[in-house]
């Protein structure tokens, strides 16, 4: 079976998928609900949710006669843990290639003063 992770970023590679947790960000929504932006056919809307709620991202529960689906975040917190390491990596580097900058541009302008003045 394959990792919390991989599974994750299997559901989130489709950009409806993706669409479907952006509105349910909103709150609890019914398949039918979920589909009304989409150019597809509710079985098609009712398979995306099936991965996403295989992948932990979204759970059902009845309320009367319907039945909403509920964006789970557990996840999505894995999955932002994980890609910390790699923000903080980046932030880091970013740093220092402000740094760099600003020294060359530094040297620069001592290198070559504005000329004309006076």
């Amino acid at each position: 079976m394959a990792d919390l992770l991989s599974i994750t970023f299997a559901a989130l590679a489709d950009p409806t998928r993706r669409a479907i947790l952006a509105r349910l960000t909103h709150g609890p929504a019914t398949i039918n609900e979920l589909a009304e932006p989409f150019d597809m056919t509710l079985p098609s809307v009712s398979r995306h949710v099936k991965v996403l709620e295989e992948a932990g991202l979204v759970s059902k529960a009845r309320e009367a006669q319907f039945r909403s689906c509920r964006l789970e975040t557990l996840p999505l917190e894995a999955a932002d843990s994980w890609l910390a390491e790699y923000r903080q990596f980046f932030s880091e580097r970013f740093d220092r290639l402000e740094e760099q900058i600003k020294a060359m541009m530094a040297e620069r302008a001592k290198d070559n003063p504005k000329q004309g003045e006076g």
